[in-house]
């Protein structure tokens, strides 16, 4: 284990990447000279809104399911998602014929909603909030003998999110700033185990927008946190921090910074616009809090992750201005 005792470790993040080759995709890291301009160094962008599900959170849920055992494929998986790690699970237990079902919300965008079911998962979207989708998980798991895969725990889920960061590092090994999205801390955690043993000196900040602050005030209270329900362009983000998911931040995170949802809008436009990329408000939180000056990072050169690219179509044209398109 990990020192802190709740991340992987690096082997594990190692053991991870060579069980997922193949499907994932070794994602893009590109420069961003607007970003490096305001931000006084060198600004890179991890592109996991081109990975496979649109996504990277295929990461942790390929990982989870190829550790199954033969009893646990048979019953089938069950998970709880805001979206892209449902989208994520239905396309791993796809690949490996394993009968799928995935709770989300009533507000999680279609995008995300068809994708899932288009990779032959089962969609439960009467549940009116993600937390209210994740007992009705769990409940399911209980009561018909699947295996529950939440979106943010577990060392397989944390340890396949955590090869994010072994690729920035080994394609950057001057890396020093590291700037996660954070909503259960489930990629921060995988992204914490690998760099906390292979380059400690990095330091790992996270974002999130002003409603899916659980994670912010639960750092700062010291106890896990729930919050409203409301309406956000980060909906990848949204949920209580629990207890497990608070330590994985604890371990994790150096510091954390939150983004008003203007902001966020105006870095999904900006993304499209300064690198032609199509991201989510969940991937777009590290974008804002470098363009609002709210994030200054401490040393260079830093890396963010762009976490996602799936928004629904008209809401993307109406924040990049293109009508029509």
């Amino acid at each position: 284990m990990s020192p802190s005792g709740i991340l992987p470790t690096p082997a594990e993040v190692r053991d991870a990447a060579a069980r997922i080759a193949g499907v994932v995709t070794h994602t893009p890291l590109i420069p961003s000279p607007a970003l490096s301009e305001i931000a006084g160094g060198e600004v890179l962008l991890k592109l996991e809104c081109r990975q496979v599900s649109g996504s990277f959170k295929i990461r942790g849920a390929l990982n989870a399911l190829l550790t199954f055992t033969d009893d646990e494929r048979r019953y089938g998986v069950v998970a709880s998602s805001a979206g892209n790690h449902g989208r994520g699970i239905a396309m791993a237990a796809e690949l490996l014929g394993v009968a799928a079902t995935v709770f989300v919300p009533s507000t999680a965008p279609a995008i995300k909603r068809d994708g899932i079911a288009a990779h032959g998962a089962r969609v439960d979207a009467t549940h009116p909030t993600y937390d209210s989708a994740e007992t009705a998980a769990r409940h399911f798991a209980r009561t018909s003998g699947a295996t529950f895969v939440g979106p943010c725990t577990g060392r397989t889920l944390l340890a396949g999110a955590g090869t994010v960061a072994k690729e920035v590092l080994d394609d950057l090994p001057s890396l020093r700033t590291m700037v996660v999205c954070v909503g259960g801390g489930g990629l921060a955690g995988g992204i914490g185990g690998y760099l906390r043993g292979m380059a400690p000196a990095v330091r790992i900040i996270g974002v999130q927008g002003v409603r899916t602050n659980a994670m912010s005030l639960a750092l700062a209270s010291g106890v896990p946190t729930d919050i409203p329900d409301l309406p956000t362009l980060a909906d990848g983000l949204t949920g209580l921090v629990d207890a497990e998911m608070l330590a994985q931040g604890q371990a994790a995170l150096d510091g954390i910074v939150t983004v008003e949802e203007s902001e966020i809008g105006e870095a999904i436009a900006w993304a499209h616009h300064e690198h032609g990329l199509t991201v989510e408000g969940a991937g777009a939180v590290g974008i804002a809090a470098i363009r609002s000056r709210r994030l200054r990072p401490q040393a260079f050169p830093a890396v963010l992750t762009v976490s996602g690219a799936n928004i629904d179509a008209a809401k993307w044209r109406g924040l990049v201005g293109l009508a029509g398109a």
